[in-house]
């Protein structure tokens, strides 16, 4: 059976700033990746050098036969001391966007992707009266660089924010799973429901930008007695920001596993196939995220899979989760839902917040000489992009 596709789809691959672009230096991230005994096991230092090779990057998503490219906007380079907002940064942005345009790319901007300035979380973060405002000033300086850019995320998985706020505030440690986590720490969720409001206020004034954020989707499905519990796991930790997004331009849904809740809570999965970052290899799961962020924004309000995709050492495994997830896809496209695009996570295998043990690229970097080496999963998904189907 082939799957096909709508014309016009966006077939893209997607980055974050600091994952990529090495020495983000003014971020509250790098500070903590280079605090003494820090948390994190390995630091992101050089990254894949972005910074410098983003035009290259560039041509290799174009080069294997993708029309789409999600990156990211670093605050902490545009305002590295408060109110203090840096030309040349912003200049560098404007230079992505117009590399995406020269290349028949289009471009899907984020605003904000987990780092903020270390001057941002030194004076309380978003909870401070000053941290919606603050957030606000930065998406104004932002505006005159989007000029020509449809799509524009506000803030990356805003519910992941909140609860890592909330497991951090309790001392604990989980695992690498949302549905794993304490519920959201409350403040921090409604202040990133207000600064989202308020970037897409700001947005409203350019001419073609579609504006939303984009949600961690964790496919709960309930064990046998569970029912009532997973309702309420899924309305803390994931429907009250789906929620958010009625009234918004697009919705994001970024899916990769699930999780099962059992009578006690999230349950191992025993004897279950495992990826790099220790979570259940289900690529099923982007079906049931699209289904169900479509029922509670309803029919009015598009989808863009923000991303999607798997940590494996093993290409070909890539090929498969990839092959089965945008499976069904199509499905739930067929049904009716309104799907604009697939962005692949990553374009680049990168820094994973902490290590750089999972790879999920579709390209391989050398740690040494940032030499690019495309990845035979990549080649398939171009040819799937270019056919528009499967």
């Amino acid at each position: 059976m082939t799957s096909t596709f709508p014309g016009g789809f966006l077939w893209g691959a997607a980055t974050a700033a600091h994952q990529v672009e090495g020495n983000n230096t003014t971020s509250d991230l790098w500070a903590v990746e280079n605090a003494p005994e820090s948390i994190m096991p390995e630091r992101s230092g050089d990254a894949c050098d972005s910074y410098h090779r983003w035009p290259e990057d560039l041509d290799i998503v174009r080069d294997i036969g993708l029309n789409c490219y999600r990156f990211g906007i670093e605050w902490a380079r545009v305002e590295p001391a408060p109110g203090h907002t840096s030309r040349a940064q912003l200049a560098h942005y404007r230079r992505m966007v117009e590399g995406c345009f020269e290349r028949g790319l289009t471009p899907v901007v984020t605003l904000h992707h987990f780092t903020t300035p270390a001057w941002f979380r030194a004076a309380g973060g978003w909870t401070t009266g000053e941290g919606v405002s603050r957030f606000r000033d930065y998406v104004r300086s932002v505006l005159p660089i989007l000029d020509g850019v449809e799509w524009v995320c506000t803030i990356n998985e805003p519910n992941m924010l909140a609860m890592m706020s909330a497991m951090l505030k309790r001392g604990e440690r989980h695992e690498n799973v949302a549905g794993a986590m304490p519920p959201p720490d409350q403040d921090v969720a409604d202040a990133l429901i207000a600064a989202h409001r308020a970037a897409r206020e700001e947005l409203a004034t350019l001419p073609r930008v579609r504006s939303g954020w984009t949600v961690a989707n964790q496919n709960f499905q309930a064990a046998a007695g569970a029912e009532d519990l997973t309702a309420e796991w899924s309305r803390s930790r994931e429907d009250q920001f789906l929620d958010v997004a009625k009234d918004d331009d697009f919705i994001g849904v970024q899916a990769y596993t699930r999780v099962v809740i059992g009578p006690d809570g999230p349950r191992d999965p025993g004897g279950a196939r495992r990826t790099l970052t220790g979570w259940e290899f289900y690529p099923e799961a982007l079906e049931g995220a699209v289904r169900h962020t479509a029922r509670r924004v309803g029919p009015t309000v598009p989808i863009l899979v923000t991303e999607n995709g798997i940590a494996t050492a093993d290409d070909a495994e890539r090929v498969d989760y990839t092959r089965r997830a945008l499976t069904g896809l199509a499905r739930a496209i067929d049904d009716g839902v309104d799907v604009r695009g697939y962005l692949h996570w990553s374009l680049l295998d990168n820094y994973e917040w902490g290590s750089w043990t999972p790879t999920f690229g579709l390209v391989s970097v050398d740690r040494e000489t940032f030499t690019r080496t495309i990845k035979p999963s990549a080649r398939w998904y171009g040819g799937v992009a270019r056919a528009g189907s499967l």
